[in-house]
């Protein structure tokens, strides 16, 4: 006897244990990114002023961003390899475990006075940024195809909770360093470390069922509830979507990096900038649950080429900015927030789609080795042309960069698009 074709269909069972598995999974992350953003937010707060202060000297200050960076490169490697080894919990644990250490090293190397002690204790401390933007990976495991972008957004967004809470604790744990006779700036280093720490024994002991472990056990097909193992037969390929998520790193770094000092240049003080960056930052995950939505419905290449155009308007609108008018220097800068953002939820879903289970974790560190290469191209970069042609002249070529990505998506594309459908 068959079925009637009116009577409702029936979710699998196997499915709905997938779809409940996927609730929890995102639940912990959650949670570990809250925590990890409030341990990410020493780095960007006070790691320049502590070093500048330790050498007596601000010729050094930009290299604990630089230690930082390369710290986090490195992580992104061995963070890759262990979670295709060993699965997403104990991957993203080890390098918020590692993170820990290095910030807890940098309260002991404030204490004893050593600048060598707290240059190596910065890199290690690179290992806990790496690990809250991997864990955006571990979101999609689980996910349908045409919810991973949802899925990674969510995990973005949580980042920018405790990446604000971070530095608004930093008089508190001030207060707590010099309670325990400890130098002062050290203070939210060492809530660093304890948050690191508290993400990591999260995902320990809360992750489980590991989604890369699970995911590897499930059919490969697109049905609701399980991944596919196979590249979005529409989708751009890999390469676009390493593409999308470099040039925008490059993009926000080099022009976020000189924007306060354009505005110093003009005049303005501390607050104004920090103002213009706390806007940014904010702009740059909060849109993320609406971007992944976005991205499921209209797909990866045309968001593509929205992360392109939004990113040359960024530029232009900056460049275009007198250097008195606060107003426009700050929508400029929200705009390339949310380019940003849309670049990266983007370039994600991209790769995630466009990689086997076999290697994803692999692929997927070796991608962030590359975000995190351009962030640091891009910031050693923007000083140069700023030097030699103006800070304009940067957003511009920074804009006009940033759309390069549109035509490399449309022609990818098209050439999947030709080898689904031969003639």
């Amino acid at each position: 006897m068959t079925a009637s074709p009116l009577a409702p269909t029936r979710t699998p069972p196997a499915a709905l244990a997938i779809s409940a598995v996927q609730k929890r999974t995102l639940t912990v992350l959650l949670v570990s990114q809250i925590l990890s953003g409030v341990g990410l937010a020493a780095g960007v707060t006070v790691a320049g002023v502590l070093a500048g202060q330790m050498l007596h000297s601000t010729s050094l200050s930009g290299l604990p961003i630089a230690l930082l960076t390369a710290g986090s490169a490195g992580a992104a490697v061995v963070i890759g390899r262990v979670s295709q080894r060993l699965g997403r919990g104990p991957g993203l644990a080890a390098g918020y475990l590692t993170g820990a250490l290095g910030g807890a090293g940098v309260v002991v190397a404030d204490a004893l006075g050593s600048p060598a002690l707290l240059f190596v204790s910065l890199f290690l401390y690179g290992a806990g940024t790496t690990s809250s933007l991997q864990a955006r990976y571990a979101g999609a495991d689980l996910a349908a195809p045409h919810q991973r972008a949802r899925a990674t957004s969510t995990v973005i967004v949580a980042t920018a909770a405790g990446g604000i809470a971070g530095p608004l604790l930093a008089t508190p744990a001030g207060h707590l360093a010099r309670a325990l006779r400890l130098p002062e700036l050290s203070g939210l280093f060492l809530l660093s470390a304890v948050a690191f720490t508290l993400a990591a024994l999260t995902l320990l002991v809360w992750l489980r069922p590991d989604p890369l472990v699970l995911a590897r056990t499930l059919p490969a097909t697109s049905d609701e509830g399980a991944p596919a193992d196979s590249p979005s037969r529409s989708g751009p390929g890999l390469l676009v979507g390493v593409v999308v998520l470099v040039l925008s790193q490059l993009v926000m770094v080099a022009v976020m990096t000189m924007t306060p000092i354009h505005m110093h240049a003009h005049g303005f003080g501390t607050v104004a900038s920090g103002l213009v960056i706390a806007l940014h930052t904010g702009s740059m995950y909060l849109p993320s649950p609406l971007v992944g939505r976005l991205v499921d419905r209209f797909g990866a290449t045309a968001m593509s080429v929205v992360t392109a155009g939004t990113l040359l308007a960024a530029g232009v609108v900056a460049a275009l900015a007198p250097g008195h008018s606060l107003t426009l220097i700050t929508l400029a800068l929200v705009i390339l927030g949310v380019g940003w953002n849309f670049g990266l939820v983007t370039g994600t879903a991209i790769v995630t789609n466009s990689t086997p289970l076999a290697t994803r974790a692999k692929v997927q560190g070796l991608v962030d080795v590359a975000i995190a290469v351009a962030g640091a191209a891009g910031g050693l970069a923007s000083g140069i042309v700023v030097a030699l042609a103006g800070y304009p002249v940067l957003a511009v070529l920074c804009g006009v960069l940033a759309f390069g990505a549109a035509p490399a998506a449309i022609v990818a594309a098209s050439k999947d698009s030709a080898r689904a459908w031969p003639t």
